[in-house]
């Protein structure tokens, strides 16, 4: 079984440092079994960004992930369920389940933060971690002012730890600034809690739910990032028994929206 020493030192040969910010995306059954569980993993992050550092993870909103589409603004819900639907709470509201166990681990950790959009959150400790998480738009939550804008723009860090190549979320930041035609947007409602109580919001984005042009296929960031690759950019290791990336947010982000930019927005 791996433990949190031995975790360590792989985060470190793969080239983790003390001070980083790293948004981690996480497949524990890659990684194998681990003494203690994935409390221990938690621990390993935390102590190779040491005190100075911030771990952070894209966590989602269970309730919201099971039915944000229901909530477009075309498909009005019944006026009993509308009622019963329960309220984004910043503090309570679970991770969705579709990325992993670890999100709701770092979620749940002394002293987290959580940011304020419920479709788009995530969660972080650690030195940066209230600064990352702070005034969260509602309105574009991919893009400038949120937690995936300010990881760019603090030159952070990337790192999949057996996570598919797809599942690097700060690629939605380049989709939201990259200049391609046709954007899909969508507009639905959120049920926030504020002050106590709940209401309803009219929220407006980029649709990420599939790639937001129709020329560009389902995978096309598993493509960006493998043409990412293909330029010898990254770091490739071991963390456990899983296969492990860790990326530079600022260039990674550059590349991307060029790439992007290349392949579905007619620039030459």
């Amino acid at each position: 079984m791996h433990t949190r020493d031995s975790l360590v030192q792989d985060l470190k040969r793969v080239g983790l440092r003390s001070g980083d910010l790293v948004m981690v995306h996480s497949s524990m059954r890659s990684v194998g079994p681990i003494l203690g569980g994935p409390n221990e993993m938690i621990e390993a992050l935390l102590e190779s960004v040491g005190p100075g550092g911030t771990v952070m993870m894209y966590v989602d909103w269970e309730d919201g992930a099971q039915s944000r589409t229901r909530k477009d603004l075309d498909t009005a819900l019944p006026p009993e369920e509308r009622s019963a639907w329960p309220a984004f709470d910043v503090t309570k509201a679970r991770a969705a389940r579709s990325y992993g166990i670890l999100p709701e681990f770092l979620r749940t950790w002394p002293g987290a933060s959580r940011s304020g959009n419920p479709g788009a959150s995530v969660a972080a400790v650690g030195a940066r971690a209230e600064w990352i998480c702070a005034d969260h738009p509602l309105d574009y939550g991919y893009g400038p002012g949120s937690p995936l804008a300010k990881l760019v723009e603090a030159r952070g860090r990337v790192l999949l730890l057996g996570s598919p190549l797809e599942n690097v979320t700060v690629l939605h930041f380049a989709e939201h600034a990259a200049r391609l035609p046709d954007k899909r947007v969508i507009r639905y409602e959120e049920k926030l809690l504020r002050d106590g109580r709940a209401e309803w919001v009219e929220i407006e984005e980029f649709d990420t739910s599939d790639p937001v042009v129709e020329a560009a296929p389902d995978d096309h960031f598993d493509g960006l990032m493998r043409a990412y690759l293909d330029r010898a950019e990254g770091l490739v290791g071991q963390v456990g028994g899983a296969r492990t990336y860790l990326f530079e947010a600022e260039p990674l982000h550059r590349f991307a929206v060029r790439w992007l930019e290349e392949q579905y927005g007619g620039r030459p």
